[in-house]
């Protein structure tokens, strides 16, 4: 087991410190790294659904029946996304980035941590506007099955569409919005024409490896759930896994300020948290 301070940690902390070693040696999933004010919450949560009397009973469960563990698993995932999220970031990749991947005879873009796959139809419907997306390969990963099954399949509840219509027109979009999709009753079904280019697939930033030569990697609000020490291995990952002068884009409440390889990279938009690895 990792070092812990476990003097200075009360109980609670220990169970769930427990029960992070016990899902990484029987499944080999590591959450150890993950903020542990973010796996508290989720393991809490669980707990009351469950029913169970304490994070030690979880720690049993998961140890003895896998399919309580592929119950729990998605708890851990981070799942909170939107199409157009944060606009101006995208206005910014329309305005600052693509003009640069146009450049390039092919283009391949990673979206890790891809969730539900919102932010990657929207990156899809902006390139297709930019008349870049024929030469385009996204590839949209997340350790979480579940999740990439619905980004899969594409369809969104109906009554967020307004708020994606908002997003989508103050990202600069050029179309009306209903073009990219059909509404069926309470949902609403994505043009099939925008999955073409896109590759949905699992990949673990905690334990997977390279991903490709990219051109472009957006990992937006999922290193705040990282603790330093994460953080620095995925960012590492990230870099080795761009092309020189390749595209990272963070989510606003990140930054590569006091990380490892914050002299690796120049700001582009800053405000957006989108950088560019420096030409060795």
């Amino acid at each position: 087991m990792r070092s812990e301070n476990l003097k200075n940690m009360n109980t609670e902390d220990i169970e769930v410190a427990l029960l992070l070693e016990a899902i990484y040696m029987n499944y080999g999933y590591d959450f150890r790294s993950y903020s542990r004010a973010h796996i508290k919450r989720r393991v809490k949560n669980r707990l009351v659904i469950s029913g169970l009397k304490n994070i030690s009973e979880i720690q049993h469960m998961i140890l003895t029946d896998r399919t309580f563990f592929q119950l729990m698993l998605p708890d851990f995932s981070i799942n909170v996304t939107e199409m157009f999220r944060d606009p101006s970031f995208f206005l910014s990749i329309r305005k600052e980035v693509i003009p640069v991947l146009k450049t390039y005879p092919h283009v391949k873009i990673w979206h890790a941590g891809c969730s539900t796959g919102e932010e990657v139809y929207s990156m899809a419907i902006l390139l297709k506007e930019e008349g870049s997306y024929s030469k385009t390969q996204i590839y949209a990963t997340d350790f979480n099955e579940s999740v990439l099954s619905k980004g899969k399949e594409g369809i969104y509840p109906i009554d967020r569409i307004k708020e994606y219509t908002i997003n989508y027109q103050k990202a600069g979009g050029k179309e009306s919005f209903s073009d990219y999709y059909i509404a069926n009753y309470d949902f609403a079904l994505l043009d099939k024409a925008l999955k073409e280019r896109i590759i949905f697939a699992e990949h673990n930033l905690v334990n997977d490896n390279v991903f490709g030569e990219m051109q472009m990697i957006v990992c937006r609000n999922v290193l705040i759930y990282f603790n330093k020490e994460l953080q620095n291995h995925v960012i590492k990952l990230f870099y080795d896994s761009l092309c020189n002068g390749g595209f990272l884009c963070l989510g606003p409440k990140e930054s590569l300020k006091f990380t490892e390889f914050e002299s690796y990279f120049e700001p582009i938009v800053e405000s957006d948290r989108i950088f560019r690895k420096k030409f060795k």
